[in-house]
């Protein structure tokens, strides 16, 4: 994923990881420790998650890489990592890459050659496509976290539903049986990934009164993400692809969070500071 989209990457997704671990890996296992690793000799990947775990097994590197596009060079990226994470822990990696994109799935999860007995590489990792994970075995769950992914999985029945499927996924959020604040953030993430799939209108409407009810903009999330840049793009970005959309989405998002800012009553000095947009944008903006 883009550099710029990293850091909302990880306050995206760190909350995810031991539902993930759990639900979609089957592991058992203890959490020892996480990983920073930022893979300086291949790419710095500040998103992707690397933990620590004792399993049945002995310990091992579970690394999560999070994926929104195809991507031909994958395996090669993925062994690199690999190979990072052996030589600097002495770890057994367990990988695994969370597809998440619109798109079918076209990346290999290998690569092997065979040039006699003593020169031979059979290397493997998992791909887990969201799409094909359906929307009711994951709210038969109390793995609330994952909620976040709905607008993502069940590709097939996304598609034939529309905007009542996104609609759908609001509902659950709002009935999951957790406190305020949590479901602030989880309806906050979702609304971000329903990006990749959905266009902005739709978004918008199928979230309005979610919104409306949990105040979105005061999550922890969204506040994080508000003071580390995302006023740069996300909004666009992820419309036409985390990877490649995020500068052309930076006006559009600073106007759109400006709105939000302003309809709950911040002065336009300070929306002016947070979005950097001037301040005859934003009294533009109370106009229109």
């Amino acid at each position: 994923m883009s550099p710029k989209y990293d850091i909302t990457m990880k306050n995206i997704f760190s909350d995810m990881a031991d539902d993930i671990m759990s639900y979609f890996l089957g592991l058992q296992y203890t959490k020892i420790d996480e990983l920073n690793i930022e893979f300086a000799r291949v790419e710095r990947r500040d998103s992707d998650m690397i933990f620590k775990c004792t399993t049945d097994k002995g310990n091992v590197a579970v690394h999560i890489e999070f994926q929104s596009e195809n991507d031909e060079k994958m395996p090669y990226r993925m062994l690199r990592y690999s190979l990072e994470i052996m030589e600097k822990h002495n770890l057994i990696p367990y990988q695994i890459v969370i597809y998440i994109g619109k798109d079918n799935v076209n990346m290999k999860n290998s690569l092997n050659y065979d040039f006699g007995e003593q020169n031979t590489l059979d290397y493997r990792y998992r791909i887990i496509n969201v799409g094909e994970i359906k929307f009711t075995e994951v709210i038969k769950t109390d793995y609330y976290d994952l909620y976040s992914l709905l607008p993502l999985v069940d590709k097939n029945r996304r598609k034939e539903e529309g905007e009542k499927y996104l609609e759908r996924c609001v509902e659950a959020i709002k009935d999951i049986p957790l406190d305020i604040n949590k479901k602030k953030d989880i309806a906050f993430k979702a609304e971000i990934l329903s990006g990749i799939v959905y266009k902005r209108e739709v978004i918008e409407k199928a979230f309005m009164e979610v919104v409306r009810m949990f105040r979105i903009e005061e999550s922890e999330t969204y506040k994080m993400i508000i003071e580390k840049g995302m006023q740069k793009g996300i909004e666009k970005g992820i419309e036409k692809g985390i990877e490649k959309g995020i500068e052309k989405g930076a006006q559009q998002e600073k106007i759109a969070i400006a709105r939000k800012l302003l309809k709950e009553g911040m002065d336009i000095d300070k929306v002016a500071d947070i979005t950097e947009l001037s301040k005859d944008e934003v009294k533009k903006l109370i106009q229109h």
